[in-house]
């Protein structure tokens, strides 16, 4: 007779997750759960949002990386553990790997910004760089695991950190019971499965909505049954995820209730509307769940409904971009192409329409040769700031009134 195979437990349960609490608490910010007088009054909802921007290392990955290298058994602990990301994942696994004297192995892809590498680095990982793209990295990882002896830590597919990630929802009812929507982002899906676990038991009427970048709907068409593309350069990297976990897809199909798609604008937008409002710094993925707010307005209308912002780490020059492109959106910036007589004053005529208006010159660019205009004109394009659109029209239709040809170019 055939020994019988046993059946492992694929699944988290509510009872993991208040373990998961239980373990980490003291090691990782208990984040505030803070209501949005402006977003609410914007969308319609009553807004509430869960800060994971103020964990130690900007993001909620802390949860569940802490959680997993607590139950690692000694033995294993004192050989050390290995991750493949170029994210957050890896800065929360290296900061409290450090912590617990734990040696850590992080592999990232050679074309990780060196920021990146230096800040995981500094938590005192050692950083392999290898391959191009993040699968090389993962396949690099997995054949260091076997070859070391150290054990892997993926950053979503794994049942002891779904379990710590689950705390985030444990926190966000208990500070506002009254949420009955959640909106949340979906990379791998490790987040959104965790906190599923806990909302079927708490509270099963709430709505799950999960959400994900339109470059990268892995986990959406999934849930859909369809095929649908991953590629792209986002704003959402935290959550370009081409393949979902295989553990995380099924707690998803079980728990989740719908997932929406966000555009690469609407990502932006919703990062400069957080920062605007409510000082709030979000990377992409953290500004996914109010991009899907503001896209569907209508559809969450009257409901309390919570928002996490799973993280902070955006690299500072890609968020003055981002806050400058919708200062263009939004009509406050423009970039006005005139033509005037090559003569003696003729740019100090306009400058003085600039000042009368209050229109603030950012940069100015005088160009006499590469123009098709005439040999006696010149052409000037200047980048402005103004209060509002309506500043920026009534600037428009005074430099056409003094017969200075203008073609305003505003970001699409």
């Amino acid at each position: 007779m055939a020994t019988p195979v046993p059946q492992l437990d694929l699944t988290v349960t509510m009872a993991d997750v208040e373990a998961a609490a239980r373990r980490i608490e003291g090691a990782v910010v208990r984040t505030p759960t803070l209501h949005s007088r402006i977003l609410s009054e914007r969308t319609g909802a009553n807004v509430w949002l869960k800060l994971e921007n103020l964990q130690d290392t900007g993001a909620y990955k802390e949860r569940g990386a802490l959680n997993k290298l607590l139950l690692l058994p000694p033995e294993l602990r004192a050989r050390g553990v290995i991750a493949a990301s170029a994210g957050n994942h890896s800065q929360a696994l290296a900061w409290h790997a450090s912590r617990l004297g734990v040696p850590a192995t992080i592999v990232m892809p050679a074309s990780t910004p060196a920021i990146k590498v230096s800040q995981t680095e500094s938590h005192g990982a050692e950083v392999i760089l290898h391959g191009d793209r993040f699968d090389d990295a993962h396949a690099e990882a997995l054949r260091l695991s076997g070859e070391r002896g150290l054990s892997f830590v993926h950053p979503f597919d794994d049942l002891e950190v779904i379990a710590g990630q689950g705390t985030v929802a444990l926190e966000l009812l208990a500070d506002e019971p009254e949420v009955d929507t959640l909106i949340v982002p979906i990379g791998g899906g490790g987040l959104i499965s965790g906190m599923g676990v806990v909302v079927k038991a708490l509270k099963p009427g709430l709505e799950l909505i999960g959400v994900q970048a339109e470059l990268y709907p892995g986990m959406y068409a999934r849930f859909s049954r369809q095929a649908l593309p991953c590629a792209g350069d986002t704003l959402a990297e935290g959550i370009a995820v081409k393949a979902p976990g295989i553990l995380t897809a099924g707690l998803v199909n079980r728990l989740v209730d719908d997932i929406l798609l966000v555009s690469e604008r609407q990502i932006e937008i919703a990062v400069s509307l957080l920062i605007e409002a409510e000082k709030i710094v979000a990377e992409g993925a953290g500004a996914a769940g109010l991009a899907a707010l503001l896209a569907s307005p209508e559809r969450f209308a009257g409901r309390t409904v919570g928002l996490v912002v799973t993280g902070g780490n955006i690299d500072t020059h890609l968020l003055a971009n981002v806050l400058l492109r919708n200062l263009a959106r939004s009509g406050r910036m423009a970039r006005l192409h005139i033509s005037l007589q090559d003569r003696p004053g003729a740019l100090a005529g306009v400058v003085q329409l600039f000042e009368t208006h209050l229109v603030n010159i950012v940069e100015i660019n005088h160009q006499r040769v590469f123009t098709s205009l005439p040999a006696k004109d010149a052409a000037i394009e200047v980048v402005c700031e103004a209060r509002d659109a309506a500043q920026l029209e009534r600037l428009t239709a005074a430099l056409q009134a003094n017969d200075y040809l203008t073609e305003p170019r505003p970001i699409e």
